[in-house]
């Protein structure tokens, strides 16, 4: 069956424009090309989010800056992402799409130096990544492939929903405790990093 002719809406989904389609796949059923692209994009975007955090795990184990549960909780976080993209990449095999390999993007974490632009980097990075799923999930509709959509809203943006309010939850803490922007955070820092029943919540 063809892809319907629609109006396609205006998005900045990440998609993967060296794709190979997978047209001829036995296990394809209304699957559409542009969904199979945004998930193989997506799918990087996760990538590099995973490797984002872990970059930023390392500075918080380093000997000048020594927060050890901030740099525990980046590190899980950091799995937990890599494990989303695996799923996608899993589901889209699933529906006899295939993923590209593609270069990973520089994590740009080299000038944090302190808990309080670390958090506000993953708070951006995490409201960036649900409007992306949230047009990916638009997509599907507008396809007609609700089984992607379904898939998207259940294990992709509605686990993200309580980590954005954690990460906002702990820049005001951070905020009110005296934390900064640089290497002077202080005991600001040391209390955020005490909170350790917080940062494992999730």
């Amino acid at each position: 069956m063809s892809e319907p002719r629609v109006k396609r809406i205006k998005t900045c989904l990440p998609l993967c424009k060296t794709h190979i389609s997978s047209a001829g796949s036995l296990a394809r059923q209304n699957f559409p090309t542009v969904v199979e692209e945004s998930l193989c994009g997506v799918s990087t975007l996760l990538i590099e989010v995973s490797y984002r955090l872990e970059a930023l795990a390392k500075i918080f184990e380093q000997c000048d800056l020594a927060l050890p549960r901030v740099a525990a909780y980046f590190h899980q976080e950091s799995v937990k992402e890599l494990e989303r993209a695996e799923a996608m990449q899993q589901y889209l095999t699933q529906r006899g799409g295939k993923h590209c390999s593609k270069n990973i993007q520089r994590p740009g974490t080299e000038e944090v130096c302190a808990v309080l632009p670390a958090l506000e980097l993953v708070l951006a990075q995490w409201k960036e990544e649900m409007g992306v799923m949230v047009e990916l999930n638009q997509l599907a509709h507008e396809y007609g492939d609700p089984h992607t959509a379904s898939v998207i809203k259940s294990q992709f943006i509605q686990p993200l929903v309580p980590k954005v309010k954690l990460i906002g939850d702990l820049l005001t803490s951070a905020r009110r405790v005296g934390c900064t922007g640089d290497r002077t955070g202080g005991f600001g820092e040391y209390l955020i990093d005490r909170l350790q029943d917080t940062l494992t919540i999730t």
